[in-house]
């Protein structure tokens, strides 16, 4: 059960029993990642709360808090439906390149297929920042370019 309120005309915030969230428990593991979750395929927030517990059973890493859920309007690829999407923070042990290719798995274990930029998707899963590093390469940027411009990421993220 979500409780919802409107944030604009074309965006929407969901509170339920798992986002947001913040753990109680402390953790030895030495890097935060902020990871930017969204989708709009199929039932969305209820793969968002699998990906919860998905997490959350997870020995490399730490769940340590969610975000609301924001329904917005897509961005890019403009013919298809609203995105919700989230934010997640947890702490790993892993580096970012190893990290970025553990979400890759996890996006597909949920049914993730790649298909063009901005193309529906049952889930996303984006590194926003990772400790205060910054990287470039070709495979990964760091913190993740052009965050601060998407209301997807910034109204999530301001609750946190």
């Amino acid at each position: 059960m979500y409780l919802s309120r409107r944030v604009s005309k074309s965006l929407t915030a969901f509170y339920g029993l798992h986002f947001p969230y913040t753990s109680k428990s402390k953790t030895s593991l030495p890097y935060e990642v902020t990871i930017g979750v969204g989708g709009n395929i199929g039932d969305v927030r209820r793969r968002f709360e699998h990906l919860f517990f998905y997490l959350k059973r997870q020995k490399q890493i730490e769940l340590i808090k969610t975000s609301l859920i924001l329904k917005n309007p897509p961005f890019g690829y403009k013919e298809q439906d609203d995105f919700f999407n989230s934010i997640v923070i947890v702490k790993t042990s892993m580096e970012p390149k190893a990290f970025l290719h553990y979400l890759h798995r996890v996006e597909k274990h949920f049914g993730r297929r790649r298909s063009f930029a901005n193309a529906p998707r049952t889930l996303d899963l984006d590194i926003l920042f990772f400790d205060n590093r910054q990287i470039t390469t070709k495979e990964l940027t760091i913190p993740h370019a052009e965050w601060f411009q998407r209301e997807s990421v910034v109204i999530p993220l301001a609750g946190l």
